[in-house]
C-alpha cells in the first residue's frame, strides 16, 4: 500500500505542478512577443525531446554537481513529473487555445472587453471544456511514468511488487486475490 500511495501522490502532485506551468508555457507559446514565445518554445522543444528518464538523472544526479542542490527522492520525482508534464500541458492548453475560433474574440473585442479579459472571460472557459479529454491522457502518462523512478529507489509501486517478488519468489499469484467458485 506504500508503493500505491506513493504513485499516486507522485501523480497527482505533479501533474497538479504541470498543470500550472503547462498553463504558463502554453499562453506563452501563444504570444506575440519573440522573447516569450522564443522561451516557452525552447523549453517544450527540450524537454519533450529527451527522455523522462534523463530528467530524472538530471534532477536527482546532476543538480547537485551542477548547482549544489541536493533533491531527496520524492521532491526530484514530483519535480520531473511536473515539468515533463508541463511541456505536454503547454501543447495541450496552446492547441486548445488555438482551436477557438476567431470570431470569439472579435466578439469579445466588440463587447469592449480588453485581451486579458476576453481571454478569460470567453476563450479560456471554452478552450479548457477542450483540454478535458488529452489532459486525461496525460495525466494516466504521468501514472504509468512513475514506474521510472523505481531506477533512483524510489518506493513507488512497481518498486515495492519487486521488492516483493525477490524475496518471496511469488511473481504471480491469482489465488491470493482472486475468488474462485467450484460449483
Amino acid at each position: 500500500m506504500q508503493g500505491l500511495q506513493y504513485t499516486l501522490l507522485i501523480t497527482f502532485v505533479g501533474v497538479f505542478f504541470g498543470f500550472i506551468i503547462g498553463a504558463i508555457f502554453g499562453l506563452m507559446r501563444i504570444s506575440n512577443n519573440k522573447l516569450v514565445y522564443g522561451i516557452a518554445t525552447v523549453y517544450v522543444e527540450i524537454v519533450r525531446g529527451t527522455p523522462l528518464l534523463a530528467q530524472i538523472f538530471f534532477l536527482y544526479f546532476g543538480l547537485p554537481e551542477l548547482l549544489g542542490v541536493n533533491l531527496d527522492k520524492l521532491t526530484a520525482s514530483i519535480l520531473a513529473i511536473a515539468l515533463n508534464a508541463g511541456a505536454y500541458i503547454a501543447e495541450i492548453v496552446r492547441g486548445s487555445v488555438q482551436s477557438v475560433e476567431k470570431g470569439q474574440t472579435e466578439a469579445g473585442r466588440s463587447l469592449g472587453l480588453s485581451s486579458s479579459q476576453t481571454m478569460r472571460y470567453i476563450i479560456w472557459p471554452q478552450a479548457l471544456k477542450r483540454m478535458i479529454p488529452p489532459l486525461g491522457n496525460q495525466f494516466i502518462i504521468s501514472l504509468k511514468d512513475t514506474s521510472l523512478f523505481s531506477a533512483i529507489a524510489v518506493t513507488d509501486i512497481l518498486y515495492q511488487g519487486r521488492q516483493y517478488a525477490s524475496g518471496t519468489f511469488v511473481y504471480f499469484e491469482p489465488t491470493s486475490w482472486c475468488v474462485c467458485s467450484t460449483s
